[in-house]
């Protein structure tokens, strides 16, 4: 008996048991062979003519011709058995076997025998297996989209996200089984049905597409979803539609994304050590990624950079609000504004965090809370904007609290969990150490601005001889200090000195030599000691600096003292300035008329290297004319190139009628980068010559009566000047000093009375080098008497040594010049014989 052969497609996925599929042999009664199918002469390579009427147990590899029943009692389907047959070729084949009793026909007994390869039985038992748990058992969500891209099977794990019988979703779009959802890569389409077609008509595979939404079995949780897309298609090519794959990865995707949180804040915050960015920067992290409000509150004595009184128990009522940050831009949530005291009560989550340094998490915030009951207005805005969740968690660095940070969810409408208070913690530890390191530098940063600042001129002082500005900008700009300086030094009879000094290095080492120098220069100056040797005298001390730098420090660079300085001296009467520089850049001289010029100033050794003089040089200075010094960072600021910064520093200063604000603000603007390499100072000083009628000089004659003479100039010139009220100061001190010059000097003696604003100046110049000192008579001595009654008199008084002399010197304040101008066509008299006035005497 031979059975008709049921050919199936190429790809035939059945069981290889299948009368489709199997080899097909059946048996009389006595397990004789009475059909053999083309699958058996297949499997075991004997023709049909070689096995009919054959006992099947010819073909068992236990015995030769055996006729046992080897095929067990396996009846109508049963489990199917394995046996191992000899294949006609003579190696042994595996076979699963299935046996099932036909019915009963007039010929008797009769069976069916199926065979196939057990390992192929078994792989398609495997594969069912596989797909029995894919279909019941497996985590992954299966769902098949016909052609139509509509629902047409879901395996147990989809069907557990869709509420209901299943039978109510079928020939639904995945839009409507999830509403509101989106794709969270911006390579693919935005809608998975787009992507579905695309995979419906290409054959492309998707794999790993990030998908996030709400599912209709939980709608108050947002999930994300790994998806991935293959096309389905039968044994004869044809589509059958769209498969997808999901798999819940929602505790990854969260996962993944605190730890990217956790990158981005160890980028961000901290970027700088400003104290008001570095709460504002992790605050940025935090909204609206875990919370839609955050305020943080730290201690007033942090945000003003001191240390926290850890021994207090109570400090809500020290806090203020640093910073808040909210998903709306109204910020709805805000009670306290930004920089205000902020008031927690007493049992309030933020008094506990503060008090114990652990952190609260209200994930159901309860609008009754006694802590909320006590405070209106927080409660009313809690109430109104619906805030379900509350976190508050401890700023803590170094094992202080330095305060706190809430956070609130009202739009998101998820809880906080354990796993954000957790990322919130790490943030917060975090973002405290940040914080601490901006205190801690706003601290040093005050104490080295505050060393800067008590070393440098805080004003600049309103002088007679000139108007000055200035600029000064250090290379570290994190600390704000630096070597370089400058001053505006008013010296006798309406002079003033102008220094600007650079000491080698930046920062507080820098700073402080920088400080000792001036003061020095201070000291040389109220010597008036002129420009070459006040130079002279700051070269040795800057030597002696380094001495004592070089024995603290024999091996380290900090020991290296050393500076240039440029110094000058204006004097408003003769319209003539002095300077002298120790390795530092000429002055410039801006003139209204004609082009910029550098003075011609010789150029001396730094301070430090010794062994060489310094030499001055006497320029004239013309009216309506700026002066300019500065440090070379000015000019070398411009590419590194003094050429390119004197040609910018030229154009600049040119239109030196503009106020002086305005040209220090082009030099800064045109020569200075953002971030100069070089601490920067400079000085621009328009020089203010005294009229002629402000002035008044006279030769006198190296004879005793002189003083009576004197006395007579003077009192007329202060009748002139409208200053009647001093004459009696004047006379006196006008007679003490001609007198103690013909007494103890030599000739030729002047006399030179000066009108500043303010002031009234006399001098008293002789030809003797020697200077006078106060003292004090005793009883009975007619003379020590006349400087001491000089220094009772003004408001103060000097010497000062000239090339072929001294001038002593003294000022007394004098009425504004407003009320007291000279007459009109006023000149200074000359030396001239006058009457004989009584001479005081000393």
């Amino acid at each position: 008996m031979t059975t008709s052969r049921i050919a199936p497609g190429p790809d035939h996925r059945g069981d290889p048991l299948c009368i489709t599929r199997a080899a097909v042999v059946t048996l009389d009664g006595r397990k004789r062979v009475t059909g053999w199918s083309p699958r058996a002469e297949k499997l075991l390579g004997y023709h049909a003519n070689e096995m009919i009427g054959q006992p099947i147990g010819r073909l068992s590899a236990r015995a030769e011709g055996a006729n046992e029943d080897w095929l067990g009692r396996q009846w109508d389907g049963g489990t199917p058995g394995h046996t191992v047959l000899r294949h006609r070729s003579g190696h042994f084949l595996r076979t699963a076997t299935s046996l099932y009793q036909l019915p009963a026909r007039v010929a008797g007994t009769a069976f069916l025998l199926l065979l196939a390869d057990a390992q192929e039985h078994a792989e398609w038992q495997l594969r069912q297996a596989m797909l029995h748990g894919l279909a019941a058992e497996s985590p992954v969500a299966l769902t098949i989209y016909g052609p139509d891209l509509r629902v047409a099977w879901a395996n147990a794990a989809a069907r557990r996200e869709l509420p209901g019988e299943f039978t109510q979703y079928l020939g639904r779009s995945e839009s409507e089984l999830y509403p509101g959802s989106q794709v969270l890569s911006a390579e693919h389409p935005p809608s998975v049905t787009q992507l579905m077609s695309e995979v419906l008509a290409t054959g492309r595979t998707v794999v790993d597409l990030r998908y996030r939404g709400r599912t209709l079995a939980d709608p108050d949780r947002e999930h994300v979803w790994s998806l991935s897309y293959y096309r389905l298609r039968d044994a004869a090519g044809q589509t059958l539609g769209v498969c997808e794959e999901s798999v819940d990865v929602t505790d990854l995707y969260r996962a993944q994304h605190r730890l990217a949180l956790l990158n981005e804040a160890a980028v961000l915050i901290g970027s700088t050590l400003d104290l008001g960015r570095t709460v504002e920067e992790f605050a940025e992290v935090l909204v609206p990624e875990v919370a839609d409000f955050i305020a943080v509150d730290l201690l007033g004595a942090v945000l003003d950079g001191r240390e926290p009184d850890v021994r207090s128990a109570d400090r809500t009522g020290d806090m203020r609000r640093a910073v808040h940050r909210s998903v709306r831009e109204d910020l709805p949530e805000v009670v306290v504004p930004q920089g205000c005291t902020v008031g927690y009560a007493e049992g309030s989550p933020q008094w506990q965090c503060l008090a114990s340094g652990h952190p609260v998490l209200n994930d159901v915030l309860t609008l009754s809370s006694p802590w909320l009951v006590g405070d209106a207005e927080r409660s009313s805005r809690m109430r109104e904007l619906g805030i379900h969740s509350h976190m508050v968690v401890p700023l803590r660095a170094r094992g202080v609290t330095m305060g706190v940070a809430t956070l609130m969810r009202w739009r998101n409408p998820e809880s906080f969990m354990p796993e954000d208070l957790l990322l919130v913690e790490e943030l917060a530890a975090r973002a405290a150490v940040c914080i601490d390191n901006a205190r801690r530098f706003t601290r040093e940063h005050h104490s080295a601005l505050m060393l800067q600042r008590s070393l440098l001129p805080h004003d600049l002082p309103a002088h007679t001889a000139v108007e000055a500005a200035y600029r000064y900008l250090p290379a570290d700009t994190e600390v704000g200090v630096g070597g370089d300086w400058f001053d505006v030094l008013p010296l006798a009879c309406a002079r003033v000195g102008l220094v600007v000094g650079d000491v080698v290095g930046h920062g507080l080492r820098a700073a402080a030599t920088m400080g000792r120098l001036r003061t020095a220069v201070h000291t040389l100056a109220d010597l008036d000691l002129p420009p070459d040797e006040l130079l002279a005298h700051l070269d040795d001390l800057v030597q002696r600096l380094a001495e004592e730098a070089e024995t603290a420090h024999p091996f380290a660079a900090e020991g290296v003292v050393g500076a240039t300085c440029l110094y000058g001296v204006y004097d408003s009467v003769t319209r003539r300035a002095t300077f002298a520089s120790a390795g530092h850049p000429p002055p410039v001289l801006a003139h209204r008329n004609k082009p910029v010029e550098s003075c011609d100033v010789p150029t001396g050794p730094p301070l430090g290297v010794g062994g060489m003089p310094f030499e001055s040089a006497e320029i004239d200075i013309p009216d309506d004319c700026v002066l300019a010094l500065y440090t070379d960072g000015l000019i070398m600021a411009s590419d590194r190139d003094a050429d390119t910064g004197l040609a910018r520093l030229s154009f600049a200063l040119a239109h030196p009628e503009r106020p002086l604000e305005e040209i220090t603000g082009t030099m800064e603007r045109i020569l200075l980068s953002d971030h100069p390499a070089d601490d920067v100072a400079f000085l621009v000083a328009r020089p203010r010559p005294l009229p002629a009628d402000c002035v008044a000089s006279w030769e006198l004659a190296f004879e005793p009566e002189t003083a009576g003479r004197a006395r007579s100039l003077a009192s007329e010139r202060l009748a002139q000047w409208r200053l009647e009220d001093l004459t009696f100061s004047v006379e006196l001190i006008v007679s003490e000093l001609v007198t103690n010059a013909i007494r103890h000097a030599r000739n030729p003696v002047s006399l030179r009375l000066i009108r500043t604003e303010n002031r009234l100046i006399c001098a008293v110049s002789d030809g003797s080098s020697t200077s006078p000192h106060m003292r004090r008579a005793r009883l009975g001595e007619e003379g020590g008497r006349g400087l001491f009654l000089v220094a009772q008199f003004a408001a103060r008084w000097g010497t000062r040594h000239t090339a072929d002399g001294k001038t002593i010197w003294a000022e007394m304040p004098a009425p504004a010049a407003e009320t007291a101008l000279p007459p009109a066509g006023a000149t200074p008299e000359s030396s001239a014989p006058g009457p004989p006035r009584q001479s005081t005497g000393t």
